[in-house]
């Protein structure tokens, strides 16, 4: 493990989970992942801190079915971070790939989830789900969506992870449905909507599975938000949103090589045409922004 205990970057608590992390992992005997050899236990950290409350969800990835090579571990940790510490878990990952995180998370102590706010109702983030790093920016990109719905608005989120955008947007529309596909994200979704009042929850309907496989949904919105990974839209998306265009399309894209193809074929065939393009920078002092565009229908 990298000791980096004045890392900038990073959120100071951060450097500090790493710290008494590496410290446990020596103490404990705990051996170290090699890739090569695909042999060693400790493979991963991730380590995500709750604004609200200032404290880490932290997650050990390892290269065993089972916490018990940790166990040993993990007390050392949960003991010296203290007030620290949102959670602790364990992740299994035994396959030989660079996939990060394996589909099985063990929670050893604390809340199942980190909750966020970005000016509407409570998101819930499980450790497995996605979630942007720079979550002061995050919300700039959340408030500045909110800007282009009108209120009363029938809207469909495709690609909607934990619902950080659909639920932000949930006072202001007259019905929303979410789209995803992870099952981590859609737990955290499923935690955000139990908090809600009836009123709320009964504006809401979930569509599980690929962006692709449920596009014909678009036909009974106004409004279409999406959200994708880097690899950009599902080409069945793409292509049923240029033959059958919405009154209004909102495209956060986080690949600009992704974003440049789509918007070329969502506008080639002269029903959906591009009306503004926003850039985020999103990761400071990297060639990486966040681009938000909104096509109109016509």
């Amino acid at each position: 493990m990298v000791h980096i205990p004045n890392c900038s970057v990073h959120h100071p608590l951060i450097n500090h989970v790493a710290y008494v992390v590496r410290r446990a992992l020596v103490d404990a005997k705990v051996t170290s992942y090699s890739d090569v050899a695909h042999l060693g236990v400790a493979r991963y950290l991730q380590v995500v801190i709750e604004r609200s409350s200032q404290t880490a969800q932290v997650v050990i990835v390892a290269n065993s079915a089972t916490p018990e090579p940790l166990t040993e571990c993990l007390s050392l940790i949960r003991e010296r971070l203290g007030g620290d510490l949102h959670s602790l878990w364990f992740n299994a990952n035994l396959e030989r790939s660079n996939t990060i995180l394996g589909p099985d998370f063990h929670a050893w102590c604390g809340p199942e989830s980190v909750v966020e706010r970005f000016g509407g109702a409570a998101v819930h983030y499980p450790p497995g789900a996605f979630g942007q790093s720079n979550l002061d920016v995050a919300q700039l990109i959340i408030e500045h969506v909110r800007e282009q719905i009108p209120a009363g608005s029938r809207v469909i989120e495709f690609y909607a992870g934990v619902g950080a955008i659909g639920l932000s947007i949930l006072q202001q529309v007259g019905e929303i449905t979410m789209n995803e596909l992870s099952p981590n994200s859609l737990h955290g979704l499923e935690l955000g909507l139990a908090q809600l009042g009836a009123a709320e929850r009964a504006k809401i309907s979930l569509i599980p599975g690929e962006a692709g496989l449920n596009r014909l949904a678009v036909s009974d919105f106004q409004i279409v938000i999406a959200d994708p990974p880097r690899k950009g839209l599902d080409p069945e998306l793409t292509a049923h949103l240029s033959d059958h265009a919405p009154e209004e399309l909102i495209y956060i894209s986080c690949g600009l090589e992704s974003f440049v193809r789509d918007a070329a074929q969502l506008t080639s065939r002269g029903k959906l045409r591009l009306v503004s393009l926003s850039a985020f920078n999103l990761f400071p002092f990297t060639e990486h922004v966040e681009t938000v565009a909104r096509f109109e229908h016509g």
